[in-house]
């Protein structure tokens, strides 16, 4: 039985309204990222107890937290990076949420990722740390022009922390946005390490976000791979088929449902359960 999820601030700024879209839909679990536009990290806590309340009125569970961890460049201070990632955990505790979404820094345009390898790994080794220590799993997602944008990199990333406090997200459009076949092209290295399934995708002509399976993220034929090989884990919508936000994408609560019609006719005609 797949469990569905998503990035709830994409149907509005309100999270009254967010939680009820989602409720409506049929999920049972909502993934956090930001609520009134600011990001979850930077919600005063009685904010962060008016979200908490919400949820259970609308008997919601949250999947993962939208982190923007590792969403700074290599480049940039490190130590009071690492403190908002032990305020990631503090966060994800309040929700009850197993994992964190994070990412592996941005580079510098023109910058070659493997000098910076050893700083990229010494890092993620860190915020896997704090992982650990809040018995947490991190989701690395391969976001574009981060170091672990390509599916090479996001492996030598999680072979090299080799901790089971870090696995990876599986983003198609991203991929596709980097010029990546995300099922031909990284399937079969990634599949051992990924644990959650974000859903996403993207035409290579231009980059543009559509929703699943009206692209080139080959996402009927991953969900048909991850079927087969009996994954049973998280797939969070996260359709960015608006404009975006300072606090990350947005699609409005129609567009979040033809997100939502899309990827779960898709599951119908494949055959798969999903709750």
């Amino acid at each position: 039985m797949w469990t569905l999820s998503g990035f709830i601030d994409e149907i509005s700024p309100d999270f009254t309204e967010q939680c009820r879209t989602a409720a409506d839909l049929g999920l049972k679990y909502v993934e956090l990222r930001s609520a009134w536009e600011v990001n979850i990290l930077d919600l005063e806590p009685a904010r962060l107890g008016v979200m908490k309340e919400t949820l259970e009125a609308y008997d919601l569970e949250v999947s993962s937290i939208g982190s923007p961890i590792g969403k700074i460049f290599i480049d940039e201070d490190f130590p009071a990076h690492l403190d908002r990632m032990r305020h990631a955990a503090d966060v994800a505790h309040l929700f009850g949420a197993p994992y964190i979404r994070i990412f592996s820094f941005f580079l510098r345009p023109g910058a070659d990722p493997a000098a910076h390898r050893d700083e990229v790994i010494r890092r993620m080794r860190a915020l896997a740390r704090v992982a650990e220590e809040s018995d947490l799993v991190l989701l690395h997602e391969n976001e574009k022009e981060i170091y672990g944008d390509v599916p090479s990199r996001c492996l030598d990333i999680v072979r090299s922390v080799d901790s089971p406090h870090l696995r990876l997200a599986w983003d198609p459009a991203n991929f596709v946005q980097v010029g990546v076949q995300p099922y031909s092209e990284g399937y079969a290295v990634l599949r051992p390490h990924v644990e959650y399934i974000q859903i996403k995708d993207a035409r290579a002509a231009d980059g543009s976000v559509v929703p699943a399976g009206e692209g080139d993220g080959e996402v009927a034929r991953t969900m048909r791979a991850l079927h087969h090989d009996g994954f049973d884990g998280f797939f969070s919508l996260e359709p960015h088929l608006s404009a975006g936000t300072a606090a990350g994408g947005f699609s409005g609560p129609d567009l979040f449902r033809t997100a939502w019609q899309a990827f779960t006719d898709l599951l119908k005609a494949e055959g798969i359960e999903y709750a």
